[in-house]
């Protein structure tokens, strides 16, 4: 992976985000396969009206007039409403409506499941999850878990995390150490196999939900369940990575080896998410390398099919556990750096007017994305006929999916909903390619409250002079790469020198607070500064 990719052009993620929320959330759009929102009056598992967006922009299987208006994916619902929560917007009062509430009809207690599932109904089941792919009803809960920490007062969802819970401790306990199932039944809480690969690597997922439940109750029960699901994850002899949750591993188990002291393997886990090397889904990981004249290292998917496939919606997901990992153990300040300036940069490839017309499928119907809905995917050797030859390629499997699906199902309105991901935690700086990376953002449920906390990588080979916002009332600022307060009793833009090649993890402390060593970590005032302060030579 290159250390700065070429050619560079970093989008602005904030402002793709807000107004893709702005397109996408409007019930009065007007034009073709307009609007892409839609009330669903159903009224499953809660006596309440949800709603329904689009998985990709004309789908034939979804709509108000489809199946009572219930076919609508909670995948989609639920990264959208934490993309836009992340670049500053209420979700839960917005435009008179509040989003946050109506996702909880999302919740299966009709089913006896008792967990968040991709659909709010059986009969709305038109793929993903419902006994036939893991990932699905565990990623769910995880998205679930993440809306609820940025609206911790909303009415109901304490009732429903705590549902989730004990439904997935009672889950992680029938496991045990064998998480080896294509699907798991949490009515009668046993696992079962089918033509989809098995997929250990869930455990991450509920290793999340668990921890951020043990610390949201300060029940001790649920920390046992994500101990015990995290170790089932390291217990495996090979990479079972399959879709979105072995960065979790390594987030979790980061802040279990910083807060409790244990000794989980993060660079196991951070390995079998880079390197591309899975063998229950051939080739899973990171993609790096140079597809034509473009650098796309940083994208995640398939590093096989088509030569390399990566998806939108999983790259935009992967920072959400990696930025915060570093918090608790800054030795990954560099890779995490690197991989999210390369990743921030090749994902607006995705984008319909932001990869030449040569490049995509569709780019005479790209005028209906508004460059805020991006194709689903990127290829290095597309097989669609005409486009042979071409890369890299921007398309999308829709067309694929059933019957009568226009063309334009290549664009991904549910992957495109997590945009905010970045567009929340990547800023740029006044040096073109150093970014100020926040570690805070996406760190969820925290149990030990944070000042702010930024990697800033310069993927130069010389030393460059970034400045660094810290705000307007004066601080402090420590590297924990270095272990030293760099900065005294600064405010406004700093200038900082940086190494080249180097990723210092700056945190802003009050000016003057006492900083103090105790029981190996580093404290300023009554917040750690530095989890692994007893490691200093």
């Amino acid at each position: 992976m290159p250390n700065m990719p070429a050619p560079y052009m970093m989008k602005d993620w904030k402002k793709t985000a807000l107004e893709f929320d702005k397109y996408v959330y409007n019930f009065d759009e007007k034009g073709p396969f307009m609007p892409m929102i839609w009330m669903d009056t159903m009224k499953r598992n809660f006596p309440q009206n949800t709603y329904g967006l689009y998985t990709a922009l004309g789908d034939v299987r979804e709509g108000p007039n489809v199946n009572d208006g219930e076919n609508h994916e909670a995948i989609g619902a639920l990264g959208s409403i934490i993309g836009a929560s992340l670049v500053g917007i209420d979700k839960s009062n917005q435009d008179g409506h509040n989003y946050v509430a109506m996702v909880k009809n999302f919740l299966n207690k009709d089913n006896g499941w008792n967990i968040i599932m991709n659909f709010t109904s059986k009969k709305a089941h038109i793929g993903g999850g419902y006994g036939n792919d893991y990932w699905y009803d565990i990623f769910n809960n995880v998205l679930f878990y993440g809306v609820a920490n940025y609206y911790p007062k909303e009415p109901g969802y304490d009732e429903i995390m705590r549902t989730i819970a004990d439904q997935f401790l009672a889950s992680a306990t029938a496991l045990g150490s064998n998480y080896s199932y294509s699907f798991f039944d949490f009515k009668t809480m046993k696992g079962g196999t089918n033509h989809i690969p098995t997929q250990e690597d869930v455990a991450a997922g509920y290793a999340f939900v668990l921890y951020s439940a043990y610390v949201k109750y300060n029940d001790v029960k649920y920390l046992k369940g994500a101990e015990m699901a995290l170790q089932a994850l390291q217990g495996q002899k090979e990479n079972r990575n399959y879709e979105l949750f072995m960065p979790f591993g390594a987030y979790i188990g980061a802040r279990l080896n910083a807060e409790q002291g244990t000794d989980y393997d993060v660079m196991k886990f951070l390995n079998w998410t880079f390197e591309g090397k899975s063998v229950n889904r051939d080739g899973w990981g990171v993609i790096v390398g140079n597809w034509g004249n473009y650098d796309v290292s940083g994208i995640y998917g398939s590093t096989k099919d088509k030569g390399g496939y990566g998806f939108a919606m999983n790259t935009f997901d992967l920072a959400w556990p990696l930025l915060p990992m570093v918090r608790y153990d800054q030795r990954y300040s560099r890779t995490i750096g690197k991989w999210a300036l390369n990743a921030a940069n090749a994902a607006r490839l995705f984008y319909p007017y932001d990869i030449p017309d040569s490049l995509q499928a569709l780019p005479d119907r790209k005028g209906i994305t508004k460059n805020v809905i991006a194709y689903e995917g990127l290829v290095k050797e597309p097989n669609l006929p005409g486009h042979i030859g071409k890369s890299p390629f921007a398309q999308g499997d829709g067309p694929l999916w059933a019957p009568g699906m226009p063309q334009e199902t290549m664009f991904s309105i549910y992957g495109s909903g997590h945009a905010g991901i970045f567009g929340g935690t990547i800023h740029t700086t006044d040096v073109e390619g150093v970014l100020m990376l926040d570690c805070i953002a996406t760190d969820m449920f925290q149990k030990n409250a944070s000042y702010p906390t930024y990697i800033v990588y310069n993927p130069y080979k010389e030393k460059k002079s970034v400045s660094v916002p810290v705000g307007s009332s004066k601080v402090d600022i420590y590297d924990a790469v270095s272990q030293k307060i760099i900065n005294r009793n600064v405010s406004g833009d700093v200038k900082i020198d940086i190494a080249a090649d180097e990723a210092p993890l700056l945190v802003f402390i009050p000016a003057g607070a006492k900083v103090i060593a105790k029981e190996g970590k580093l404290y300023a005032g009554d917040k750690i500064i530095d989890f692994r302060f007893k490691e200093k030579k």
